[in-house]
């Protein structure tokens, strides 16, 4: 989560290299210049006035955020359908198709007048970061819209505060540092080709959020293929293929580094796959199943599934294909595996009523009697290590 919530601020940065909000960083500069004078007690000043900017553009992305997760539940409930599951894939290539210039968003001319009033006092501040969303809403957007989408998927209204909370230091934090030093204005580079540049990286960037949407959907050698696709396809385009230039001799490099390192990843990732060891061998649940464990003394693990579940595929492609787990797993316990993907499947719907399941992942060990240790139930991401440990437990008388 550390650097998932790093990865969320350096996009946050980003963003203001967007040909949207680059014009912001001159006006936010001249609003911050006018508001106090030179001296110690003015840059105080100046500084909570920029504390207020930043906590309006937090505010408005954090709201965005608690709201998505709160309808984790029905979102959740949503992506268990491939119609929904394509739809969203869907939008996110729409928008990045509008970040790669094919068309432009535009918002209604009356919405971004009453985004760019000037107010005075410390409100006047506070509104500034509250509207800076929609005035740079035809770059931003469609990258919010994406983490908007991802959010919802998490249900947790605590985790969407606090990655909403981040992006906003990120997009809010150089216009805040560049106000109390507005001085250093002419230093910035200017506006030229590297801003569509950028606005090209945030669209393959929801390029790789629509694979990530349609992967569950997709036959196990195409859900490798994809990502690995996308990863290549946007490393050759921005290292190499884009013909965008500046007026900085890094330009170049910095395009250089971000190609080789989506063929990196890349790379990573198909020989990652390859040399993945044998995974365990589920089974499905059945009474004949349970009746076999009892008769084995065997205990049992019962995995809830979804392919639309994040923490779920890094359980099955870390944690249940790693050696030391699938020999334990073969040897002393009985492994079975409900598939909540599709919904509506009655014994499913009946499993998740009898063990109390609230979401997915959820992991439940029952002993060699039958009965649930619910000291040990999981419901989210272990490690090879920490898994093994339970699965110890679970043997111990």
């Amino acid at each position: 989560m550390l650097w998932t919530l790093l990865g969320i601020f350096t996009g946050g940065l980003a963003l203001n290299l967007t040909p949207c909000v680059y014009p912001m960083i001159p006006i936010t500069v001249s609003f911050f210049g006018g508001r106090t004078a030179r001296g110690r007690p003015g840059q105080i000043k100046l500084a909570l006035h920029g504390l207020c900017y930043l906590m309006g553009l937090a505010l408005t992305n954090s709201t965005l955020g608690v709201i998505a997760a709160l309808t984790g539940g029905l979102m959740g409930a949503l992506l268990q359908n491939p119609i929904v599951l394509a739809l969203v894939a869907g939008v996110l290539i729409l928008f990045a198709s509008s970040l790669f210039g094919f068309w432009e968003l535009r918002l209604p001319g009356a919405l971004t007048q009453a985004a760019g009033k000037s107010y005075g006092g410390y409100f006047g501040s506070l509104f500034m970061g509250l509207t800076l969303g929609v005035v740079a809403a035809p770059c931003i957007g469609p990258f919010v819209l994406g983490l908007l989408t991802w959010v919802a998927g998490m249900g947790n209204p605590w985790m969407g505060f606090l990655i909403f909370f981040v992006l906003s230091l990120g997009l809010g934090l150089p216009l805040f540092m560049l106000a109390l030093f507005s001085g250093q204005l002419q230093r910035l580079p200017k506006a030229g080709g590297w801003m569509l540049w950028v606005r090209k990286l945030m669209g393959w960037v929801l390029v790789g959020m629509a694979a990530y949407f349609i992967r569950p959907v997709l036959p196990e050698l195409p859900k490798i293929v994809l990502p690995v696709a996308v990863a290549l396809a946007a490393g050759l385009h921005l290292g190499w293929l884009d013909k965008n230039q500046a007026g900085f001799a890094a330009f170049p490099w910095l395009k250089a580094i971000v190609g080789t390192a989506c063929l990196v990843l890349a790379t990573f990732w198909i020989t990652a796959w390859a040399m993945r060891g044998p995974g365990i061998d589920w089974q499905s649940y059945s009474e004949q199943t349970l009746q076999q464990a009892a008769a084995q003394g065997k205990p049992i693990i019962i995995d809830f599934y979804a392919d639309w579940c994040t923490p779920c595929r890094e359980l099955e492609h870390g944690t249940f294909h790693q050696a030391d787990v699938v020999r334990q797993a073969q040897k002393d316990f009985i492994m079975i595996k409900v598939d909540v993907t599709q919904g509506g499947n009655p014994l499913h719907e009946q499993l998740l009523r009898q063990y109390g399941i609230q979401g997915v992942p959820t992991i439940v060990f029952l002993d060699a009697r039958g009965n649930e240790r619910a000291d040990l139930r999981l419901v989210d991401f272990l490690p090879p290590e920490v898994f093994l440990s339970r699965m110890a437990d679970l043997k111990k008388p």
